[in-house]
């Protein structure tokens, strides 16, 4: 055997700059200076008729991570579509995307006939553009990982911002007598809530839902669990129209909660969500920064970095 006939191993390129849209400048520079990378930003021109018009940085080189939080995601995601490809013809040899919030993965199957899994093929797109996805606490139903959901050889990871928000939380609660009670709205928010829980030993339960809308839904707290007094947060992974979130207050308070604070790792907050909140007696509410929000307490690019170096 010749040295010709040994299988060649090319290097991972390194790791070279931090790409973001200029609405997300700010999370930008913070992954940017966690990475050690400088940043670029893509800068966006429409047209009358709404058409985008992209400019990126030049040239490019080596690993690109690409920031892009998709809420509010049709035009997102159109502009995925267009700056990976150009990506690469800028010069770069591998493109990472960091996308704290990860739309389209409610619909993992098809409950009636005709309906499109968005899931499945939302994943499929984006694997095709990108060498590597890294998101936080997707929702994901049915789905055990993200892996199932994009299609090799893209790497994919999820990772979850419940430790951290259940460190942020305990310091707000640092002074209480009783350590506040971690309530998820929920079973789906079970896995949240036992991990943000368990890095300070938190007391922590879930609640029963039953949907039948958008808007339309009813939440029972579960057996046995003694509210008297007590100071609760709800944890879940969304705050989209905020219903079930206010329907848990409501409950907490009729069984005679102090106080209800909501923690959140994704802000949607649609409509009148945060008002609504407020409204039905929540005191105070907090989120992580995957999407930009008033709310925004908790930092999670220092967890974002942490994996991309590992790529």
């Amino acid at each position: 055997m010749t040295d010709a006939d040994l299988p060649t191993h090319r290097a991972v390129p390194p790791l070279t700059q931090v790409l973001a849209f200029e609405d997300e400048a700010p999370m930008g520079q913070a992954l940017a200076q966690a990475l050690g990378l400088p940043l670029g930003l893509i800068r966006r021109h429409r047209f009358p008729d709404g058409e985008l018009k992209l400019t990126l940085p030049a040239p490019l080189s080596g690993s690109v991570v690409l920031l892009r939080s998709l809420h509010q995601p049709n035009e997102k995601l159109v502009e995925l579509l267009i700056s990976a490809p150009s990506a690469r013809e800028l010069g770069a040899e591998r493109l990472l995307l960091a996308s704290p919030y990860l739309a389209y993965m409610r619909q993992d199957i098809a409950f009636h006939p005709g309906e499109a899994v968005s899931q499945r093929h939302i994943g499929a797109l984006l694997a095709g553009q990108f060498d590597g996805i890294v998101t936080l606490d997707p929702h994901l139903h049915r789905i055990a990982s993200l892996d199932e959901v994009m299609p090799s050889p893209c790497r994919a990871v999820s990772l979850t911002a419940a430790g951290l928000l259940g460190e942020f939380i305990a310091t707000q609660h640092s002074h209480d007598t009783l350590p506040p009670l971690l309530l998820g709205p929920d079973e789906e928010s079970a896995q949240w809530v036992a991990q943000a829980a368990s890095a300070h030993g938190l007391p922590h339960a879930w609640c029963v839902k039953q949907r039948h809308g958008d808007r339309d839904v009813r939440v029972t707290l579960p057996a046995g669990l003694d509210l008297e007094g007590r100071a609760v947060v709800l944890l879940d992974d969304m705050a989209s129209t905020g219903r079930t979130l206010i329907e848990a207050a409501r409950l907490c308070f009729a069984a005679g909660a102090d106080t209800v604070d909501v923690a959140v790792t994704h802000a949607l907050f649609v409509g009148d969500a945060l008002e609504a909140l407020q409204a039905a007696g929540v005191r105070r509410v907090w989120s992580s920064d995957c999407v930009p929000h008033a709310s925004n307490a908790v930092p999670v690019a220092g967890l974002l970095a942490e994996v991309l170096r590992s790529f």
